[in-house]
């Protein structure tokens, strides 16, 4: 039988806030799986789960290199969901992150280690 997690870790394992948000989990003991977007695979399925839970426009990141290297007619198209999805799939990097998902489907975006133990806790 497959070890389920109670909790799976969104992002892209270079990006220092998702080390120190796995780093967190590792500390306080929580079990989490790890899902590299770049290595473990973003599809249109999961890219809508995740829109369904935060939002698209939470889940865009307009502040990071990856978008400002997008071109410009890029960026400004992405005004509606199914453009922002469209750009998330093609550019995986341009996800906020980390994304934490709650086996009980419960999500947390970004990362605060309050809001983390607050999440973990509500959640248990």
């Amino acid at each position: 039988m497959a070890e389920t997690s109670s909790f799976i870790l969104y992002g892209i394992k270079n990006c220092d806030t998702v080390k120190k948000a796995r780093r967190w989990l590792e500390e306080n003991h929580v079990d989490a799986r790890f899902h590299d977007y770049r290595v473990d695979g973003l599809d249109e399925s999961l890219i809508q789960s995740l829109i369904d839970k935060q939002g698209w426009e939470a889940l865009l990141n307009t502040r990071g290199t990856t978008w400002r290297k997008l071109d410009e007619s890029v960026r400004t198209a992405c005004d509606n969901v199914e453009v922002a999805k469209a750009v998330m799939l093609e550019h995986p990097a341009v996800i906020k992150r980390p994304f934490l998902l709650a086996a009980s489907g419960q999500s947390l975006l970004g990362f605060k280690p309050e809001s983390y133990a607050q999440f973990v806790a509500e959640v248990k």
